[in-house]
Parts: C-alpha cells; sequence; structure tokens
C-alpha cells in the first residue's frame, strides 16, 4: 500500500503560487511569491525552462497557495478560489499546459477531503464513517486502475449513445482534487478537532469484501432509495453495493422501475434518513456553497421547448431539431433513468448512462436521473417540459445526508457504514 498520494489540483496555461514558511527547489531556497508558464513545451520559472519542478516544505508549518483553482468543474457552483496546501508542490506540463500537483500523506490527504466534502461541524461518528469510504474508495482505484480501461467509456451507433465515466482516467497524478474524484481543497477548510480525530482513531481502516477493499461509491443524496453500480458504470454490480430504501429497518423496496412506481415515488415524499429541510443540521453538513442548492430530495426543473432544443443540441453535440419528447426507457432501481429516448423532429436517439443524461440535461449537470417528464402546451402553441426529480447525484452507496442525519440522531459510525454498504466488514491496510 503507498503511504502517500499525487493530487491533481489545478491545470492552466499560467499558474501563480505563493510558498509560506519555506520551501527548497533542488537545494536552493526559492521566493516567495511566483509565477510559471508554458514556453516551447517546457516550465519557464526564473528565466530556466523545465521538464518538471519539485518544491519541498523545510518544515511542518510550510505551506503553499495556489491561485484561482477551480471548483466544482462543469457543475451549478464552479468557482474559482486561492487554495493552500501542505505537502509537497510538483509541477508537470500536461496538454501544453501547466499542473499542479500536491504530493502528501494519505492520512493528511484525509484530514483535509473530510472538510471538504461536508462541514466538519457535523456529528464525529459520521466523520468516522466518511473518513473510513474515502480512505477505502482512494485505495479501491490505487488497486484497480491498472486493471480498468480508462477515461469515458461506452458505445454509440445511429440509434443510440451511451457513456459513463471513469474515475481511473488520470495519468500523471493519482486523483483529482474536485467532485470527479473526491473534493480535496487543502488547508483552506477549515479544519475541526473532530475530523482530525475521525481520522486519527480510524487510522488506516478500511472497508472489506472478502479479501478486496471496497469500491465505496458514495453521493449527497439517494433520493429515498440507493442504486446499484451498473446503473451509472459498466455492467456490473457488487453485493455490497446494493439497492435498498434509505431507512432504519427493513422496509419493503417500491418497483421504480415501471414510470407509474417511479412517479408515485417522486412525486410524493416518502421518509428517509435524506429526507429533512431541518437547515440547522444542513448548515452542519454542508459547506456554504453547497447550501445554495435547497431542494436536493425533491426537486423540479422547466424548460420551454426552445430552451431544451437548444440545451441538448450545445450539450450532446448532436441536431435534434425541435425536441418533441423526452422518453424514459429504462430505469434503475431507485427510479433514475438509465436509458432516454429523445425524439426530435431532426432524428431520435437512445442516450444513457446516468451521467450522459444529466450532462444533456443541463447547462452542468441536472441533479440526478430519476426524474420524471411532464409536457405541457402553452399559450403560445409551443410546449413546456417540467422534469419532476429526486436525490442529489448518482445515489451509488452512501448517501452524504442520510448518513449525517443517521449520525445526529445517535447512530454509530459502524452502523452508518454497514447501512449502505451490506455484507462488508472493517479491515485494516498498512497506510
Amino acid at each position: 500500500m503507498m503511504r502517500s498520494v499525487d493530487v491533481g489540483i489545478l491545470r492552466a496555461p499560467r499558474i501563480k503560487f505563493d510558498l509560506i514558511g519555506g520551501f527548497t527547489l533542488e537545494g536552493i531556497v526559492p521566493p516567495e511569491k511566483n509565477v510559471l508558464f508554458i514556453d516551447g513545451g517546457k516550465l519557464c520559472y526564473c528565466g530556466n525552462r523545465y521538464d518538471s519542478l519539485l518544491f519541498k516544505p523545510v518544515c511542518d508549518s510550510s505551506l503553499f497557495t495556489l491561485h484561482d483553482v477551480v471548483i466544482g468543474v462543469n457543475f451549478h457552483w464552479q468557482r474559482k478560489e486561492n487554495q493552500s496546501f501542505k505537502g509537497e508542490l510538483l509541477f508537470v506540463v500536461e496538454d501544453g499546459e501547466v499542473r499542479a500537483i500536491n504530493r502528501l500523506p494519505v492520512e493528511e490527504y484525509l484530514v483535509s477531503v473530510i472538510s471538504s466534502e461536508m462541514s466538519a461541524t457535523s456529528s464525529l461518528e459520521f466523520l468516522k464513517a466518511h473518513t473510513i469510504i474515502s480512505r477505502s474508495w482512494l485505495y479501491a482505484q490505487l488497486l484497480r486502475r491498472d486493471k480498468v480501461k480508462q477515461g469515458a467509456l461506452g458505445w454509440e451507433n445511429s440509434n443510440e449513445v451511451v457513456r459513463w465515466y471513469a474515475r481511473e482516467d488520470h495519468t500523471l497524478f493519482d486523483l483529482c482534487a474536485d467532485d470527479h474524484c473526491q473534493r480535496y481543497q487543502g488547508v483552506t477548510r477549515a479544519f475541526n478537532p473532530n475530523v482530525e480525530r475521525a481520522v486519527r482513531e480510524t487510522e488506516g481502516v478500511v472497508l472489506m469484501y472478502g479479501d478486496e477493499v471496497c469500491d465505496a461509491r458514495f453521493s449527497k443524496c439517494c433520493g429515498g432509495v440507493t442504486e446499484r453500480f451498473s446503473a451509472c458504470w459498466e455492467d456490473v454490480d457488487y453485493d455490497y453495493l446494493q439497492a435498498f430504501r434509505d431507512v432504519d429497518g427493513a422496509d419493503g423496496l417500491p418497483d421504480l422501475t415501471t414510470e407509474k412506481g417511479a412517479r408515485e415515488w417522486i412525486e410524493g415524499v416518502p421518509s428517509a434518513f435524506c429526507s429533512t429541510s431541518d437547515r440547522k443540521v444542513l448548515s452542519q453538513i454542508l459547506n456554504g456553497y453547497d447550501q445554495e442548492t435547497n431542494d436536493f430530495y425533491r426537486w423540479h426543473v422547466e424548460y420551454t421547448q426552445e430552451q431544451l432544443s437548444a440545451l441538448v443540441r450545445v450539450r450532446s453535440g448532436i441536431d435534434f431539431g425541435v425536441i418533441e419528447e423526452l422518453e424514459p426507457v429504462e430505469r434503475g432501481v431507485s427510479g433514475r433513468i438509465i436509458r432516454l429516448r429523445v425524439v426530435g423532429s431532426k432524428q431520435t436517439k437512445i442516450v444513457g448512462k446516468e451521467l450522459e443524461i444529466r450532462r444533456w440535461l443541463s447547462e452542468s449537470h441536472l441533479y440526478s436521473s430519476a426524474f420524471v417528464v411532464d409536457k405541457l402546451l402553452s399559450a403560445d402553441g409551443f410546449y413546456r417540459f417540467i422534469l419532476k426529480g429526486a436525490g442529489w447525484g448518482h445515489g451509488v452507496g452512501l448517501c452524504q445526508i442520510g448518513a449525517a442525519m443517521m449520525g445526529e440522531q445517535g447512530f454509530s459510525y459502524e452502523k452508518i457504514l454497514f447501512h449502505y454498504y451490506r455484507g462488508s466488514q472493517l479491515g485494516v491496510v498498512n497506510c
């Protein structure tokens, strides 16, 4: 098992960065304020050209700041921040731009992830549970990345476009710092003694299923029912990533694969751990920009026919003409649409899987693909499309809102983990 991890933070033609508390570069102490850019395919720094540059901290209090780091890439909360990090700072050339990489111990990385993924003021038991799944997910990706084809996967023909996106598609570093992998924002997010305690008291602990580390996926809000792995990624399933009601006890799982069942479920407000509007509790669970999303359990968006047609044309790269119908072809067990038929005046295609559907139907990402469609005729003779939906994210594995509510209600971290990853066990890796 590896003891450190390389995290890709930022890629840009030109990067401004500050070195605080002392760093060395090839035995030389560099200045505090710095700019690095590409010149002739090389990194240009202080008048010299390099293939790569590695800045090493001289003490525990050393940190570096990267300017204009993009967070929430392609999501509705996308923005830029100046972010500070501990550990080593590596620069390399990637696709003609400068790539900044942070190299640091795994356990220190996890302290930031837990603070970056949600507010550090949530319960200790929830923080412990999330620490263990974040550690598990990381090791699972590192162990399996050489076995899995990278990048966008799927197929396309005259009738269908099916894509999913592997999280193993980084080649110059182990994982990225944004939602594509796990949110990692260095020391920018205020640390809390509970976070450091959660990481320290679970050091090296991971979820196991048999002899393998669990690929412990998680999303923001399942919408009341969790989803199977195959609905979102390759056509395989794992016994520990199954569909069930997000409630305590053995409530039956409704059939959400039918349009009737999905509509009744989505238009209702069934009880679930993640069904909450308690702003006091949510403020302890969500970072400030996550709280800009108020309707994650049940939501709706509305498009005119003209807006929808233009949106799909831009987002898919396909000219459907005027969109006439959005027809679910296949739903997963959580009600999430896996395959959607888009009917236009010029052509018709089926799109899948869930993330590709969300990409086509929003300027960033639709909250989830668990939605039903109402088409209403307007006074101008054109239609309006109303999408009523449930949940935030893919819904596989741990539901962050639900798990946080379990922690608030006094459930232990073991109970939280075994609720969402059924049949798994706790194990230890040497990290």
